[in-house]
């Protein structure tokens, strides 16, 4: 779906659209599941760094087919979905907020 490109600062992400739009993002964690063999993002809009809330997205990160990079494949299995909420709450309290 979207082509992970690092950039130098704070872990920025930038995400191109299947139309060729950009939106950077910034990462919140990465974690690996040895039950899936996967690597797995945490991401959010940069621009909502200093919102009250923010929307966080997950995405497995996979090397491309080109090898020069990796792609942010979006989570379609059930069971998978439920195991990176898992993670991701075990890292929220209980207002939402994140402790790292």
């Amino acid at each position: 779906m979207s082509k992970q490109q690092a950039n130098n600062d704070e872990n920025l992400i930038t995400l191109i659209d299947e139309d060729g739009n950009e939106q950077l993002f910034k990462e919140l964690f990465t974690f690996d599941s040895d039950d899936y063999g996967k690597s797995y993002i945490f991401i959010y809009p940069a621009e909502q760094e200093n919102d009250d809330s923010v929307d966080i997205q997950a995405y497995i990160v996979a090397d491309n087919e080109d090898g020069d990079g990796q792609d942010l494949v979006p989570i379609e299995d059930d069971k998978e979905w439920d195991m990176v909420e898992q993670v991701l709450n075990t890292f929220l309290d209980d207002d939402g907020n994140f402790n790292a």
